[in-house]
């Protein structure tokens, strides 16, 4: 028994960690389903046979056999008709909210996802540059971080979003406009580069004198081929606990973001600006602030959970019986 736990590797070992930890694994199951709902937005488009931007102010609705004002005269929109159209009522607009609810699901885990792949690209290599070469490099980068940790994400982000949003970004040949969603996207992603560079940066400091990088120079290996052959291995763990984290915050900041006005721009959703829009109608009609509210809580906290049950299954110092193996 002793031989099978001293040849089982670390990966292997925090797989079996992980499934233990069934309250990890059935909130990651929750985030995968809520993820495939709202990847299904087309399907429920053509089933309400509305788009997410279409307006309908002056349209009717059949309901209990019966002719209904999509939005009333005193400007009042339908609630949930649990029906094919208007599965959850309508917005101030006459939109349909469950089109727009999945459709802006698309759009928030879409740039959280993509704006954690490259916070994790530019803090895993501006990290490994810095605390492998030290010196003038990391002269360089640590105050640069520093500076952008300085900032509260939010403020940061509005500043950044709303200078983007207006003027668009030029990067050489390559215009990105001020309404694409590449703008939050590239916004979120340098907010949160340090949170995760700073971690990196400290363990490459001490990888790079461990024995193994020794012995790696000792052969002949180069600068570069010493980095990704021998310490960027060492980093995976790191990578892999830290980026459901980092989309958590992204997809947290980019709701707000959208809140805010300096995120998704309408008439595009997102769960950021259903929330704002429905937050000027709580009383006549709270469905607009509620729903997309608790499909932000659900995500969040399902990967949350997730991500902390990752972190505990990579965590060298957790405990594992041997008979439990």
């Amino acid at each position: 028994m002793d031989e099978h736990v001293a040849g089982t590797g670390p990966w292997r070992l925090a797989l079996r960690r992980l499934r233990r930890n069934r309250v990890a694994l059935a909130f990651g199951v929750l985030f995968l389903l809520l993820v495939a709902l709202c990847a299904a937005a087309p399907v429920w488009k053509e089933v309400a046979g509305r788009g997410p931007t279409s307006n309908n102010l002056a349209g009717k609705i059949e309901l209990d056999g019966r002719k209904t004002d999509v939005v009333s005269t005193d400007g009042i929109p339908i609630g949930p008709t649990w029906g094919k159209q208007y599965f959850l009522g309508a917005d101030k607009n006459g939109r349909d909210i469950m089109v727009r609810l999945l459709y802006g699901g698309r759009n928030s885990l879409l740039i959280g996802i993509s704006a954690a792949l490259i916070t994790a690209l530019l803090a895993v290599v501006v990290g490994l540059l810095a605390g492998y070469f030290r010196g003038v490099v990391d002269g360089v980068v640590r105050p640069a971080l520093d500076v952008i940790w300085a900032f509260p994400v939010i403020l940061l982000g509005v500043a950044l979003g709303t200078a983007l949003a207006i003027g668009g970004l030029q990067l050489g040949p390559v215009t990105i406009s001020g309404e694409s969603k590449l703008i939050p996207i590239l916004v979120i992603a340098v907010v949160y580069v340090p949170y995760m560079a700073r971690p990196v940066r400290g363990q490459v400091l001490g990888l790079r004198e461990r024995e193994f990088v020794e012995a790696a120079r000792a052969q002949g290996m180069g600068h570069w081929r010493t980095m990704f052959s021998e310490i960027m291995p060492n980093l995976a763990s790191t990578i892999v606990v830290f980026f459901p984290i980092m989309v958590v915050n992204a997809v947290l900041l980019e709701a707000a973001l959208s809140f805010l006005g300096a995120g998704v721009r309408a008439p595009e959703p997102s769960w950021g600006n259903m929330i704002e829009e429905g937050v000027d109608r709580i009383i006549t009609a709270p469905h607009q602030a509620i729903v997309p509210g608790l499909m932000l809580v659900l995500t969040v906290l399902a990967l949350n959970v997730f991500a902390d049950g990752v972190r505990d299954a990579f965590d060298p110092r957790a405990k594992v019986r041997v008979a439990e193996l």
